[in-house]
């Protein structure tokens, strides 16, 4: 599947191409927008998208200096330029970016479909080159020893038995004296993107390929061994056995070790990692304080200051416990606000509150972690009280944000602070829903206005903010009732009010352009033709050739 981004500041025009892609059938499950050049540039460095359709001529930063721009920090992106004006600076520019496709407005479906597809071709081609390396390694090395990994997860959990296990033993290379152990906890801070992207969802593969790449440059002196975590889906376990050596020597290998892998995860995969390293011991039952050290240098990295992977070990000391601002105190501000429907206002709470975060000393992912199931409890709480929990809030105590609908990824504050803000959005239109109760009477009104301002420039956001519906359930609601998206009925509208208006002679195209809301009358013809297959003037001809 992949991910497309819309940049285009005519939100008629982002609307057109959102209705007339054939998303599922070229495998597309997410489009996003952006309205200008400089929103567009933003949501590139902080998404990973597959394939941007851009508009030549925006505010903010145009299409030709957004290409040139893409062309350096995104040379994997594919591109599709769109433009309204037949400009050689802009064919220019879109062939030095090596574009997929180059697009003329208005947009129709033929064409739009068939440079999506042309992208998509390329996609797909580069996604088998990358599936075919990963298959050709997972040969060298199919599978972890089960009872390897079983017998340090149950030194871990402290419930390892030596008298019962002693057999067992030598297979951790726990019989010999001067081996020392150390353990490294490993967190993927983008896993979501990176499995979605890289390994399309197949979480068996994606293990191996973390696993392979920890194994690397083992040898009979130094080990290290990998699996995934019970803890946390998103969190290795790496062993490391140093064989008859000091623990200095130890403690120098697995950081460097750790370090070196870290780096070729992101090259290999783009995988962000953060990683917390243990200390050294001799007595093999030790792995279970090594992995306590390690779990707590990972959770005490600052993601304030987090810019990519890291690997920590915090000087093998447990970071000092400090309370961390809770959201509890806010929470009645925020249910005030979301029973009144102001989401904007509750947004604005939560934001002012993060913001101290934000300008402290110091926040750990540990402490980002313990927010966000602090804040699905507390919302789930206001839900409960405002008798607004629907199955799929229920279940995020069985599926945490993924029953959410949510991406849990973040490797930045600000990344956090998006997780939050979308738990809020997903329980502030639960809630909105069920306090609002009938919608039938708003997608009235809705029709109602559109019938009555056709010729204005009506936009989607003029009724969420009305009706505290978020703009994707706002568009589903519409289209399921009426069986046109909003801004495609404003379009019927219009066309239908053209036809009427071109059977009076007396009337020019140009002031029937103008009475419709189109203050250019070639782009009123344009897409009088895109939806009638003949241009206003060949319509009225055919009018009067059939009164004759």
């Amino acid at each position: 599947m992949y991910k497309v981004l819309i940049i285009d500041d005519e939100e008629p025009l982002r609307e057109a191409i959102n209705i007339l892609g054939d998303w599922k059938g070229l495998g597309v499950d997410q489009v996003l927008e952006a309205t200008d050049g400089k929103m567009g540039l933003e949501m590139l460095r902080g998404h990973k998208i597959d394939l941007a359709l851009v508009d030549m001529k925006m505010p903010e930063l145009n299409g030709s200096e957004l290409l040139r721009i893409a062309e350096h920090e995104f040379p994997d992106l594919l591109l599709i330029v769109i433009s309204g004006y037949n400009d050689f600076e802009y064919t220019r520019q879109a062939i030095r970016s090596k574009v997929v496709d180059y697009l003329l407005k208005p947009v129709n479906r033929a064409d739009l479909n068939s440079a999506l597809r042309k992208a998509v071709d390329v996609l797909e081609a580069k996604r088998k080159k990358e599936s075919e390396f990963i298959n050709r390694n997972i040969t060298l090395n199919m599978s972890l020893p089960k009872l390897k990994e079983k017998m340090y997860l149950s030194i871990i959990e402290r419930s390892f038995k030596n008298q019962s296990n002693e057999a067992f033993l030598p297979l951790i290379g726990a019989d010999k004296p001067g081996n020392h152990f150390a353990v490294g906890v490993l967190r993927m801070l983008n896993l979501e993107q990176v499995r979605h992207h890289r390994f399309h969802e197949d979480r068996d593969l994606l293990h191996f390929a973390v696993t392979n790449v920890m194994s690397e440059n083992s040898d009979g002196h130094f080990e290290a061994f990998s699996f995934a975590s019970p803890r946390s889906e998103r969190e290795f376990i790496v062993i490391f056995t140093l064989k008859g050596s000091y623990g200095e020597d130890a403690a120098f290998l697995s950081l460097h070790h750790m370090k070196k892998a870290v780096s070729t995860l992101k090259e290999l995969f783009g995988m962000i990692c953060a990683s917390g390293l243990g200390q050294p011991y001799s007595d093999c039952l030790d792995i279970a304080q090594s992995y306590e050290l390690a779990t707590a240098a990972l959770d005490g990295i600052d993601l304030l200051s987090l810019k990519g992977s890291i690997v920590s070990n915090s000087g093998y000391t447990k970071p000092a416990a400090k309370d961390s601002p809770s959201l509890t105190g806010r929470m009645p501000l925020i249910r005030s606000s979301l029973e009144s429907g102001n989401t904007g206002h509750a947004k604005s709470i939560l934001s002012d509150f993060t913001r101290k975060w934000k300008t402290s000393e110091k926040f750990s992912l540990g402490e980002a972690d313990r927010t966000i199931q602090e804040f699905i409890i507390l919302l789930g709480d206001i839900a409960q009280e405002l008798n607004a929990v629907p199955e799929r809030l229920l279940s995020t105590k069985r599926q945490g944000l993924r029953g959410l609908g949510i991406g849990s990824d973040f490797a930045t504050f600000g990344e956090f602070e998006a997780v939050l803000s979308r738990i809020l959005d997903v329980y502030a239109g639960e809630i909105s829903r069920s306090l609002a109760g009938d919608r039938g009477s708003v997608l009235e009104n809705i029709k109602a206005y559109i019938d009555n301002h056709y010729f204005e420039n009506i936009k989607i956001s003029m009724f969420t903010d009305k009706y505290f519906l978020s703009r994707e359930y706002l568009m589903k609601l519409f289209k399921g009732q009426y069986g046109y998206g909003i801004h495609e009925y404003v379009q019927k509208v219009r066309m239908d009010k053209a036809k009427d208006l071109l059977s009076d002679p007396a009337l020019k195209i140009q002031d029937i352009s103008e009475r419709l809301g189109y203050k250019d009358k070639n782009y009123f013809s344009k897409a009088f033709r895109n939806y009638y297959e003949c241009s206003p003037s060949e319509f009225r001809l055919l009018l009067t050739e059939g009164e004759k």
